[in-house]
């Protein structure tokens, strides 16, 4: 038996100025401020958690944003686009919110029977707007169809299929699309068919890693043992305060997380107030004054749609 995999978790990313990510993901976006936390593997920088409003899995687009960070490089072992769901008619819309910000931007493309939109944050990294009917009307919220580069597709598919029990759900040209669990928003991912002649640099404006979403501890451990016991390198269970994780490679070398639906963003403040103060995990609350002094200061700032 295969343990259970519901979809995307969610996604984390590097960016340079925390201030300018946060202006571009809640004032441009629109997407909430769900946590404001530091990485708890080096506390003295900033961990952004931006999502829908009730900060599900599924919405949760992540970032460490370190200041004076290099620019890095899309490629080979990395997501290489993120993607959001958006309503049948909408991008018209928001090319002219891009074009009013001078932001770049490529040309409309359809996909799979979708028109997609792609955009770039301030670090470069690719956004997506996908429109589809399953979106949700209103501001973002769900990923659909993130894209995946890895130095060899074909064996990223099998993993994909064999592990970690996805299906191919569709083909367009050198795009797959699979999904897994019921498939659809936030559980499609695209691989690009061809490998990548240029490895990815990590960096400001890439993707770190993906994670997929798994509903308790029991089955993340029964994916541990099944990683483990098919000779993958998989971390111990990890305590990230809102889920526990682990992470491993997929043989085309992006880097996966298993992590699970509980407890969530309302463990340490409640759903009217998420992302509004500074929260950190028990085992840093004793550093808490030298952790804010590092700290830039940064302004929550009100979404312009």
């Amino acid at each position: 038996m295969t343990p259970s995999l519901g979809g995307i978790h969610h996604i984390t990313a590097i960016a340079s100025d925390p201030q300018r990510n946060l202006d571009f993901y809640t004032g441009f976006l629109g997407l909430r401020l769900v946590k404001k936390t530091v990485n708890f593997d080096d506390p003295g920088t900033y961990h952004f958690y931006f999502g829908g409003y009730d900060g599900r899995p599924g919405t949760i687009l992540t970032f460490f944003p370190w200041p004076g960070a290099r620019r890095g490089r899309q490629g080979a072992g990395q997501v290489t686009a993120v993607a959001f769901a958006v309503p049948p008619g909408s991008l018209r819309a928001w090319e002219l919110r891009i074009a009013a910000e001078r932001l770049l931007t490529d040309i409309v493309v359809e996909r799979f029977g979708e028109k997609v939109l792609r955009m770039y944050d301030p670090d470069g990294m690719p956004v997506e707007l996908i429109e589809t009917p399953a979106a949700p009307v209103g501001s973002l919220g769900l990923f659909h169809c993130p894209t995946l580069a890895t130095t060899d597709p074909e064996a990223t598919a099998r993993f994909l299929t064999e592990t970690l029990g996805f299906r191919q759900v569709a083909k367009n040209g050198k795009r797959l699309r699979f999904g897994v669990g019921e498939g659809g928003i936030g559980a499609t991912i695209d691989l690009c068919a061809d490998a990548c002649t240029n490895a990815g640099l990590g960096g400001a404006g890439t993707v770190h890693h993906i994670a997929w979403r798994t509903p308790d501890d029991q089955n993340q451990r029964e994916w541990r043992d099944k990683l483990a016991s098919s000779g993958h390198g998989v971390t111990d269970i990890l305590d990230r305060q809102y889920f526990h994780s682990i992470y491993f490679r997929e043989p085309g070398g992006i880097l996966f997380e298993i992590a699970t639906e509980p407890p969530g963003f309302t463990l340490d403040e409640p759903l009217e107030s998420l992302g509004t103060a500074l929260k950190l995990p028990p085992w840093l609350e004793p550093e808490r004054a030298k952790i804010e002094a590092a700290l830039p200061a940064v302004e929550s700032v009100v979404a312009k749609l």
